[in-house]
């Protein structure tokens, strides 16, 4: 199975200055005449613009920690003020929207979690003239929803490429862990392994409180004496699925969606078998570059398509090096 699975590679071009952020406010890159942007060069010279970042993440979670470092660096190099603000609810995600279109923003990177209900919100900022772009979730929307382009996996393939290697290894009757029922890309990558392996079964948690992800798990695998694998749809998730095969006496094996430096420890030794990695820090940096370079020149990165980041299989062959890299927040 390939590895690496990409449809674009417009974002190869990027470069990578540093630029430190607090939680939900407004921070961005040094003026123009800043001598360098960390260790990557120059800031650029255009003209300073504002972006908003606006995305789903609940509290906690690492994986958006690294989307933002990549935005945060993209924002340095490019002399944009990042205003960064998040809701894992769509209604209230909605309303950063309409603030961002207040506050006369040059441009929003938006997650499309749950679509439709921003889909009046993003239609009032297009018809305001404000550019989107969209990553993470929602690719199968965000062209109808305004945004020129989108950055992240495409889901549906990355929980098929999920399937594939399960189905080689012999899986009949894996469990897929959804911790948001409803969310468009956790459906997706269920779906996808799905249709590789037809004996997969789905498993809503509520992965907002890890203490009852752990106690359904756990009573879900005593249940199911004939699970064989178990998949998280994210780093937290699944190293709870850790605790919670043990705790069942499961000899269910473990696979995961996602990344963090805790997760690819436990790859590299052997107690999960892979994760597919989306690259977040790609996702980040790559929306607020596109919104930059579309101001500066009118340029739309994709060409009226995705930019895929994913997916990316990492397992005990390369998990030592993406380690390396993890536990700089780059991926």
């Amino acid at each position: 199975m390939k590895k690496y699975l990409w449809r674009r590679a417009a974002i190869a071009a990027i470069t990578i200055p540093l630029l430190a952020a607090t939680g939900c406010s407004s921070q961005g890159g040094r003026a123009p005449e800043a001598e360098n942007a960390g260790s990557g060069g120059q800031v650029a010279s255009t003209e300073r613009m504002k972006v908003a970042l606006i995305t789903h993440a609940p509290a906690g979670d690492t994986f958006w920690d690294t989307v933002r470092k990549g935005a945060e660096e993209a924002a340095a190099k490019d002399n944009v003020e990042l205003l960064y603000t998040n809701d894992p609810e769509a209604g209230r995600q909605a309303q950063l929207i309409q603030q961002a279109i207040d506050q006369k923003v040059d441009g929003i990177a938006v997650t499309l979690a749950a679509p439709e209900a921003l889909k009046d919100s993003l239609k009032q900022a297009t018809d305001a003239g404000i550019p989107v772009v969209s990553l993470n979730a929602g690719e199968s929307v965000s062209k109808e929803f305004g945004a020129f382009t989108h950055f992240g996996s495409n889901e549906q393939l990355a929980g098929e490429a999920v399937g594939e290697r399960l189905a080689e290894q012999g899986a009949k009757n894996p469990i897929c862990v959804i911790q948001a029922q409803g969310h468009v890309g956790l459906e997706a990558r269920c779906a996808g392994v799905k249709e590789k392996v037809p004996g997969a079964e789905i498993l809503y948690v509520n992965g907002t409180d890890m203490t009852s992800v752990e106690s359904t798990v756990t009573a879900k695998l005593q249940a199911a004496k004939d699970a064989d694998y178990i998949i998280g749809l994210g780093a937290p998730i699944t190293l709870t699925l850790l605790k919670s095969v043990e705790s069942a006496g499961s000899s269910a094996k473990v696979a995961s969606f996602d990344l963090n430096p805790e997760l690819a420890e436990k790859i590299a030794d052997g107690s999960v078998l892979f994760t597919v990695d989306q690259q977040p820090w790609l996702q980040g940096y790559g929306s607020i570059d596109a919104l930059w370079q579309n101001k500066r020149g009118g340029f739309e990165l994709g060409g009226g398509q995705s930019v895929l980041t994913g997916p990316s299989i990492v397992d005990q062959s390369n998990a030592e090096e993406v380690l390396s890299f993890a536990e700089q927040g780059i991926r």
